[in-house]
């Protein structure tokens, strides 16, 4: 007689920790919103959405639609169209002919107000021409003068660029930056810490000395001193100054772990069947810490898109050309002045959205791996 009996398989790591996180609430919904960014990133890299937004679809600093159109004086145009009496001609005046060209001039023009004028005010010289030009345009069956709305959604900027897609544009530099640049930082993070818990001796005392320096400066003045030698602004230069200071906490955790787990049984075993140095370092012991590895990822990613944020708002992130959040920030300071909140407002909301899930998702997915829990 015999009987089937099977080996119950008990779950791994990964599963254990799928199975806390699922349970976690908190963590899911933070998860939801992390892709539901990554998601518009995506479609904002392929140009589905916000491929637009230099567009000038608005007037200068067009108020959120809730809010309502602005005044003339509020667009700094007080004075233009209206009426007053003239002042009498001074005889005596030397340039009383000067003046009544002028007037003769002004008169002329009272009867179409918003001819050479700009959105300023300001007479332009080129509105004969411009005219002639949109004529023409009119004549072929174009589109001869674009009407720019009074309000958008949630405002424009002083081009009037259309401030929701101006943000949504501005997230993509912002997290592409700040997910390259951990990356970046956990692999030298990993590769560091690797080779001085595994080997050891001179090589870990290297690695040490090398890892005290960059600690013994303040991290902030060390990316300003990075971002002042490499001196070429960019996307990539961002990634490169934040990818080179930022792998010392990613050492740290990874040298730990591969201090304790060289000196294990299936280490051994593999060093007995003659496995290479680089086999035991990658191929057995790292898949039993790479979730330390992920988690610092995950948590340098966080910090990333604050430090682009901060290097864009002081001049050292993203060229002339490029939005992201920081650089939105950069410009909203002088709004502010005007009383044009609503381009700080939209940056900061979708960064304090992001960072705050991306910070609970974090936390949630180190509680998860934690082996301790299981």
């Amino acid at each position: 007689m015999s009987t089937n009996s099977q080996t119950p398989v008990s779950p791994g790591l990964w599963t254990l920790a799928w199975r806390r996180l699922r349970a976690d609430k908190v963590a899911m919904v933070a998860m939801s919103i992390v892709i539901a960014f990554l998601l518009m990133l995506v479609a904002s890299s392929l140009g589905l959405i916000a491929s637009d937004w230099e567009q000038e679809v608005g007037v200068n600093y067009a108020p959120p639609t809730f809010v309502g159109p602005q005044t003339a004086a509020e667009r700094g145009m007080e004075g233009v169209g209206a009426t007053s009496e003239p002042v009498p001609e001074n005889p005596l005046d030397p340039l009383k002919d000067v003046i009544r060209e002028l007037r003769k001039q002004g008169e002329a023009d009272a009867s179409n107000p918003t001819a050479g004028l700009d959105t300023e005010g300001v007479v332009d010289p080129l509105a004969a021409e411009m005219a002639e030009i949109h004529a023409a345009l009119a004549k072929d069956g174009k589109k001869s003068v674009v009407v720019k709305q009074e309000t958008l959604p949630f405002g424009a900027d002083k081009w009037g660029h259309d401030i929701i897609k101006k943000t949504i544009k501005g997230s993509e530099t912002s997290i592409v930056v700040g997910l390259v640049a951990a990356l970046l930082a956990t692999v030298l993070g990993t590769l560091f810490g690797a080779c001085a818990g595994y080997f050891g001796g001179k090589v870990d005392d290297f690695f040490n000395w090398f890892y005290s320096i960059f600690t013994s400066i303040p991290s902030i003045l060390m990316i300003l001193t990075v971002a002042a030698v490499l001196q070429k602004k960019g996307v990539l230069t961002i990634v490169l100054i934040l990818g080179l200071t930022g792998w010392t906490g990613t050492f740290r955790q990874i040298r730990a772990e591969y201090m304790k787990h060289k000196a294990r049984e299936y280490v051994q075993a593999a060093d007995a069947i003659g496995a290479t140095h680089w086999s035991k370092m990658f191929g057995h012991i790292f898949p039993n810490v790479s979730h330390v590895a992920l988690v610092q990822m995950s948590i340098l990613a966080v910090g990333f898109i604050k430090a682009e944020v901060i290097l864009s708002f002081l001049g050292f992130g993203v060229p002339v050309g490029v939005v992201s959040w920081g650089s939105m920030l950069n410009e909203a300071q002088n709004e502010l002045i005007l009383g044009k909140w609503w381009q700080l407002a939209a940056a900061s909301f979708g960064m304090a959205v992001l960072v705050t899930a991306f910070s609970l998702f974090t936390d949630s997915l180190r509680d998860a791996l934690d082996p301790k829990l299981k």
